[in-house]
């Protein structure tokens, strides 16, 4: 994998520049811009052109919330990983559904915050124990579920051993190198799964599979 260029934005200038020099010896991460608040990053960031953003949440001029919708917005490409003292789960919910790709504390170890951004960066989202309890619990308030002891739901061999994978938090890389078949396959069971119970994302469907005892 190429380098990947990383931005920080964080107001606590010691916090930055140990968060650099903590993941100074993963050579395949780059820094490449350091901001004070989100209106600066926002003012440098095409011409910095990171691939990630580590971003804290309380700032001045422009906080972490308002410059993660800024970047969804006008920068799709540029993944979010929020790194930020609030362990707040009402945090964890928006900030996700305002386009973060992961959720970290700031009492995280630096290794954590490499896995988060290998991740990201692999996958489109780092989910760790605490930001899957929250979705989960997010994805179940949503659901409007009328039982029905009349109705079995019936999925193939090939379907439930994909979503065994998937709750086993592999890829869909790693499924289809599991179950050789192509990526491109997995994603379309995936999709054809989440249509049938639907749900949204991979934890919805991890949740309705537990739910309703579709894996062993």
């Amino acid at each position: 994998m190429d380098s990947i260029r990383v931005a920080i934005a964080d107001d606590h200038k010691i916090f930055r520049k140990g968060v650099i020099l903590s993941l100074k010896s993963y050579h395949n991460i780059e820094f490449v811009l350091e901001a004070e608040n989100g209106q600066e990053l926002i003012s440098l960031v095409e011409k910095a052109k990171p691939d990630i953003v580590l971003m804290d949440l309380k700032m001045p001029v422009k906080d972490g919330i308002e410059t993660t919708k800024y970047l969804n917005k006008h920068f799709p490409s540029i993944r979010i990983l929020i790194l930020t003292m609030y362990e707040d789960e009402r945090f964890v919910g928006h900030l996700m559904d305002s386009g973060a790709n992961g959720y970290l504390l700031k009492s995280t170890d630096p290794e954590e915050i490499k896995r988060g951004i290998m991740d990201v960066m692999r996958t489109g989202f780092y989910l760790n124990n605490f930001v899957n309890r929250v979705l989960i619990k997010k994805n179940y308030a949503k659901q409007k579920f009328n039982p029905n002891l009349k109705s079995e739901i019936v999925i193939s061999d090939r379907e439930k051993e994909v979503l065994s994978l998937v709750c086993l938090e592999f890829t869909a890389q790693e499924i289809a190198q599991k179950m050789e078949i192509s990526a491109r396959t997995v994603e379309a069971i995936k999709d054809r799964l989440m249509e049938r119970f639907a749900v949204k994302n991979s934890v919805g469907l991890v949740f309705f599979a537990l739910k309703n005892s579709l894996i062993d």
